[in-house]
């Protein structure tokens, strides 16, 4: 059992917020963030690294799960279900196909060629159909302009994906450029903001760094600013965060995973200091590198 996220000069531990690569890792498995480890209620996620020939197993319990390729392809089972993801060879390389996996669930997952898995999971309340969704159902998203020019891959958002609590998604930035931002915060249950809780998972290309910043209020501190690698999570359980910043040179790509107790909505409320930024982006084009990925039709 984990305790909540302690304090930290009147703010949440840093150091309890960047989970390093390997620091959760066991059993096959290179990320475990569950709600209990978090320290939270609700979002989950597992990064499973299969071998050639590899087989894993688990039981989804109270958790509804997306299984994600990153890197290859894998068969997913259920006592009831099972589909084929066809994947792809890296997460800057395309957009892929995915299995909603309900709550309740002996999940068995297996590769003949070996890669890496992303589980993004949630608590929930129903229990929904297993489904296989095919890449070219994912809606592509080019959000921002200029050097604020970033991709994101829909792929479980609440216009897309009939779930109970989980949201996800993926976003690609080109080198140099800087996204989640301006900086929001999505921690209360209010008109035209949503409280969830929320996974960053990173790859960065080329074996580089990147950087993500996190900051609250008086009321709510917290404060962390980590350069993060490839298989880094941030955990945001409040507060305002962004930008992630893609250095020059190196590519970024994370995994959103966000899940809470309200209505299933990704409402969030920008940095009043800061939401002028949005202003500049008319008239500006979008960064010409984007999209980063093949679309899929």
């Amino acid at each position: 059992m984990s305790a909540p996220l302690p304090p930290s000069n009147g703010a949440a531990g840093g150091n309890r917020l960047h989970r390093v690569a390997g620091s959760t890792a066991h059993d096959g498995l290179a990320v475990d963030i569950s709600p209990e480890s978090a320290g939270w209620g609700f979002s989950g996620l597992r990064v499973l690294e299969l071998p050639p020939g590899g087989r894993w197993q688990a039981d989804t319990g109270p958790d509804e799960v997306v299984v994600l390729p990153l890197a290859g392809s894998c068969e997913v089972r259920t006592a009831d279900e099972r589909a084929h993801l066809a994947g792809r060879d890296s997460v800057f390389a395309g957009v892929t196909d995915y299995a909603y996996v309900p709550t309740g669930s002996p999940l068995a997952l297996s590769s003949e060629h070996g890669g890496r898995f992303a589980l993004a999971g949630a608590r929930a309340r129903r229990r929904l159909p297993f489904r296989h969704v095919a890449a070219g159902e994912v809606p592509v998203e080019l959000r921002g302009a200029g050097a604020c020019s970033r991709q994101v891959n829909n792929f479980a958002t609440p216009q897309v994906l009939d779930a109970d609590r989980l949201i996800a998604c993926e976003v690609l930035t080109p080198a140099g450029n800087w996204s989640s931002y301006p900086p929001h915060k999505h921690d209360e249950q209010r008109p035209g903001e949503s409280q969830l809780e929320e996974i960053y998972y990173f790859e960065v290309a080329r074996g580089g760094m990147a950087y993500q910043r996190v900051y609250g209020t008086g009321q709510r501190p917290v404060d962390l600013l980590a350069e993060v690698r490839t298989g880094d999570v941030v955990l945001i359980p409040y507060g305002w965060h962004g930008p992630s910043m893609a250095v020059p040179g190196y590519d970024l790509y994370y995994l959103n995973v966000m899940a809470g107790p309200g209505e299933r909505s990704w409402l969030i409320c920008d940095d009043p200091a800061h939401a002028w930024i949005r202003e500049r982006w008319a008239g500006q084009p979008v960064d010409p590198r984007l999209p980063m990925t093949e679309v899929p039709r």
